[in-house]
């Protein structure tokens, strides 16, 4: 039976009552998860009686069948008695991820007295004096909110609010993690985007940024301009931005691998969503030579496709000089990059060699690719991909913790296309020449240096955009 390779989201703990008798037990055990593909991981000894000896085994695991796989496979054999099943997955969950705690004493009447009533007072009316002080003197200047409406998660799609739960709170924790940010989980029970701004709009004054997370285009853009507009402290649309940044990041540095700059290149960019068309913002503003985007309908601007949306006829606009028509195939003909952000098993490895030589293969959809990155490596000379078990993950957490941090930081009011463009070549820079090769084009989500690196270049290039504004306004409202 062909099953997905083990990982540790599908790890179970298996409980095990062997007959104390029987010394080849443990062997039988570990040979039978192995013969059936399982990885084992930890054996303990849980308790030694008279006749039986209760052990925990813990298996790595491809998928849920997988895992009920190497359960019948244990329990089939003599002397060995399953006990019980956990998954350590959903142990992990349970009553959820996150907690709050207090960051000051609270053990003595004087400390009760200056955090709560009387000495509160003072500092609620200071802020009422000069309401940026809130920044200073409240969670507003380290908090977070990641809202969704549940309608574009993950891999799951349309699931609603309270099943999105969970991805939410995983975000919450990674800012935590990585930039030591307050975030919390803010998922709505509407889909109507007037509902949902208004929503936001109403609870800001708590937070420091916005960040808005699984909301399904092209809703996610509407929703995203008009907050950018109401609002005073910055919005952030992760699915788009983040993903964006990663690749432009990955993008500099295969680049530099293959000697190509990126005026000089023809990208191909499967997917319209939320994540390529701000990928395909950010390439052209940084000058890519040229762009060819396709979607389900074939490459845009090419004279069989509808243009059915505003993004689509933006991108007629910009995209496609050449008036190209056909699918996914016909665009990378020719091509030195395809970035995929669409769907899995759109091309096979094959195609990849009409590509120019030296090409760049970003195949993203997750879990399953637009093409076998394992196969495209033979007809590319790099290729990432959006999973943890391959080389060059594109994964968000490189960009979303220090662009908050770096905004947070500067006070800033909104996140601008150059703070994006400077988060993705701080990031970039972070892979010295001396580590630059093609299973290394991306730093780890591990190293301690991305997010100092990438907050300080958000947060220079926030105080430079904040000075061009103030600068503008100077000379009658109008900035360089």
């Amino acid at each position: 039976m062909s099953v997905a390779f083990p990982n540790a989201s599908y790890s179970i703990t298996l409980r095990l009552r062997l007959s104390a008798d029987d010394q080849s037990a443990i062997g039988r055990t570990t040979t039978a998860i192995g013969e059936v593909g399982g990885a084992v991981t930890a054996l303990d000894f849980v308790e030694t009686q008279r006749d039986v000896v209760v052990i925990d085994v813990t298996v790595n695991a491809g998928d849920a069948g997988h895992a009920d796989q190497i359960t019948a496979a244990v329990d089939d054999l003599d002397g060995v008695e399953v006990h019980r099943v956990s998954d350590r997955t959903f142990l992990l969950h349970l009553r959820g991820k996150l907690e709050v705690r207090s960051r000051v004493p609270l053990a003595t009447r004087d400390d009760l007295s200056m955090a709560y009533t009387p000495g509160v007072a003072r500092v609620c009316r200071a802020i009422a004096d000069k309401p940026d002080d809130a920044r200073r003197l409240t969670i507003k200047g380290n908090t977070v909110a990641i809202v969704t409406d549940g309608s574009a998660v993950l891999g799951l799609g349309d699931i609603g609010p309270a099943a999105s739960l969970p991805v939410m709170e995983g975000k919450a924790a990674l800012f935590k993690r990585f930039a030591d940010i307050d975030a919390w989980p803010v998922c709505l029970d509407t889909k109507d985007p007037d509902e949902i701004v208004r929503t936001v709009e109403a609870i800001a004054p708590v937070y420091g940024g916005i960040n808005l997370e699984d909301i399904s285009a092209p809703r996610c853009f509407e929703i995203e301009d008009r907050l950018r507009a109401s609002l005073d402290i910055p919005v952030f649309h992760d699915d788009q931005h983040g993903t964006a940044i990663v690749v432009m990041a990955a993008l500099i540095n295969a680049l530099r691998l293959v000697d190509k700059p990126l005026g000089d290149v023809t990208v191909a960019l499967s997917g319209a969503g939320a994540a390529g068309m701000a990928i395909a913002r950010l390439l052209l503003r940084e000058g890519v030579g040229n762009l060819l985007v396709s979607d389900v309908e074939g490459i845009i601007g090419g004279r069989d496709h509808p243009c059915s949306h505003d993004s689509h006829q933006w991108l007629r606009e910009r995209t496609n000089p050449d008036g190209r028509s056909g699918t996914l195939r016909d665009a990378i003909r020719g091509a030195d990059v395809l970035i995929g952000v669409s769907a899995p098993n759109l091309l096979q490895p094959e195609d990849l060699a009409t590509m120019r030589e030296n090409a760049i293969v970003f195949a993203l959809a997750n879990p399953d690719p637009e093409v076998d990155t394992v196969a495209a490596r033979q007809f590319a000379a790099v290729v990432a991909t959006g999973r943890s078990d391959q080389p060059n993950q594109i994964n968000n957490v490189l960009a979303f913790p220090g662009i908050f941090r770096g905004a947070l930081d500067a006070r800033a009011r909104y996140i601008t296309e150059e703070m994006k463009a400077a988060a993705a070549r701080a990031l970039a820079a972070v892979v010295g020449e001396d580590e630059l090769h093609p299973s290394h084009i991306i730093p780890s989500v591990f190293s301690d240096r991305v997010v100092p690196v990438v907050a300080e270049a958000v947060r220079r290039q926030a105080e430079a955009d904040a000075q061009s504004a103030d600068a503008g306004h100077a000379d009658g409202g109008h900035t360089a």
